[in-house]
């Protein structure tokens, strides 16, 4: 059956509608991830108009030194939300699950929460931690960075999670996508899916903010200052910036795809 072309129009259409959104949703184990992979570009889209909302896939119940699981999450809970208020981030969404522990969570409940989130927020812009890096001794950011990949690659269609739809939130897939290393530099051709191009940005005007935020997580003990000034100029060296942060990027194609093209008829 020949796909007629307004057919296909209509739906690229629908995809550069979602690209006019300014909505970005980050996926973070814990909660200094996102700030030391993304932190100064989160805050470089804030200041564009971007409203971001951060999910916080664990508890962060063992993230400190001297005190009990319960005040431990307690204290982090706080933190973080006072980490992204500083940054910009319209809230944090905490789903819950125990630090450390990730691996024994059916991957089906994990990605699920995931569709429910990009169908309920409709995100343009999707980060997430990158499952493809080599040597992270932090089984966390896998697991997260992997469901919510699943997630991301499965929201669009109808495969699964059919009760959603019925619970009113159909099919919806960000646009583009942005993998992120949590505590250093990518190496060179690492990480990201098949169709991911390496991007690096320039995150100089927006650093301090990167660092007062992190500097907010006393309980965890996030990285210092001096640290997170090596690792930002560290990335800003390899492509011209005085500190920068580098992604392994999936984006929009607009152009129709070539079987699209070749099979479609023009009824105007």
């Amino acid at each position: 059956m020949r796909l007629c072309l307004w057919v296909a129009l209509l739906l690229t259409g629908l995809a550069v509608a979602a690209e006019d959104s300014k909505t970005v949703l980050v996926v973070t184990a814990h909660a200094e991830d996102y700030l030391l992979g993304a932190g100064g570009t989160l805050a470089r889209l804030i200041d564009e108009g971007y409203t971001v909302s951060v999910v916080q896939v664990t508890n962060d119940e063992k993230n400190s030194a001297g005190l009990g699981p319960a005040e431990t999450r307690r204290a982090n809970e706080q933190e973080g939300a006072a980490a992204a208020r500083l940054l910009g981030a319209k809230e944090v969404i905490h789903l819950g699950h125990k630090s450390g522990e990730l691996g024994y969570i059916s991957s089906t409940e994990l990605r699920n929460e995931m569709f429910t989130l990009i169908r309920a927020l409709k995100p343009r812009l999707l980060f997430i931690p990158d499952p493809y890096i080599h040597y992270d001794p932090e089984r966390d950011h896998f697991y997260t960075g992997k469901m919510a990949e699943e997630a991301w690659g499965y929201s669009g269609g109808g495969t699964f999670s059919h009760e959603l739809a019925r619970a009113g939130l159909p099919g919806y897939s960000a646009p583009e996508i942005y993998y992120f290393a949590v505590r250093r530099p990518y190496r060179a051709g690492e990480g990201g899916e098949g169709k991911a191009r390496f991007r690096a940005l320039d995150i100089t005007n927006t650093f301090e903010r990167k660092v007062k935020a992190l500097e907010a997580l006393r309980t965890a003990r996030a990285p210092g200052r001096a640290e997170l000034e090596e690792l930002a100029a560290a990335i800003g060296k390899k492509h011209g910036f005085r500190y920068g942060e580098e992604f392994n990027y999936v984006g929009v194609d607009r152009e129709l795809p070539p079987h699209v093209r070749e099979r479609a008829v023009d009824v105007r």
